[in-house]
């Protein structure tokens, strides 16, 4: 997050400070992004109509954001941190198994459609920015995905020690992502059969991947 930095110290409006109006500010623009990203898509939306559906002058919007690409990308971040948060629960409070925390995964997404439609529909092809916080976001899931398959006693088996499981990780995770991503251009995530069909999927997929990873290799 770029742009002028203001002082706490002054005096208060709405019993709130500068530093509190200036977040404030910045959860409007972020909330009304997502609504009109999510509705409208990235390249259709410009930065007069967030602001003035969030009742937010264009003057305190570049206070807070370089440009629509830096709001993206804030929100593209805020919206993985609470992904993060939530599966991090999950995981540490004990999943029946991993088929619970695939679904788990694919519910952080598409009870709110519009996280979905924002994080799989938008982010491809925007900037190289953004394509680089997909790019930690995915290592991220990797890794959480590798932890995930240590505490339930997924692993390659001796003769298979050589695989790269990391690799395999990221892998897993792209091919998880694209079938998410695929599954919005002909579903939609309000129906509950349709995200029925995307959890069979993603777990169908997922215990394709753990049974070679324990399959012997000649």
């Amino acid at each position: 997050m770029t742009g002028v930095k203001e002082t706490g110290a002054g005096r208060r409006v709405r019993g709130l400070d500068a530093d509190q109006r200036r977040e404030q500010r910045r959860d409007q623009l972020l909330a009304t992004a997502l609504d009109l990203f999510a509705t409208k898509g990235y390249q259709s939306v410009s930065i007069e109509q967030i602001c003035q559906t969030a009742y937010v002058s264009t003057k305190s919007f570049y206070e807070l954001f370089d440009s629509k690409e830096a709001c993206y990308l804030a929100l593209l971040q805020q919206v993985s941190e609470q992904i993060e948060a939530r599966m991090q629960e999950v995981l540490h409070a004990e999943p029946a198994g991993l088929d619970d925390l695939v679904a788990a995964f694919a519910h952080t997404l598409v009870d709110d459609p519009r996280i979905a439609h924002v994080t799989f529909g938008e982010a491809s092809g925007i900037s190289r920015a953004v394509e680089r916080q997909r790019r930690v976001n995915r290592r991220w899931a990797a890794s959480f995905l590798e932890t995930a398959w240590k505490q339930y006693g997924v692993a390659p088996s001796r003769r298979s020690r050589r695989l790269d499981v990391h690799r395999i990780a990221i892998g897993t995770i792209g091919g998880l992502f694209d079938l998410i991503a695929d599954w919005l251009h002909d579903s939609d995530p309000a129906v509950a059969p349709d995200v029925a069909t995307l959890i069979a999927d993603l777990t169908t997929f997922h215990r394709i991947v753990c049974a070679g990873l324990a399959a012997p290799r000649g």
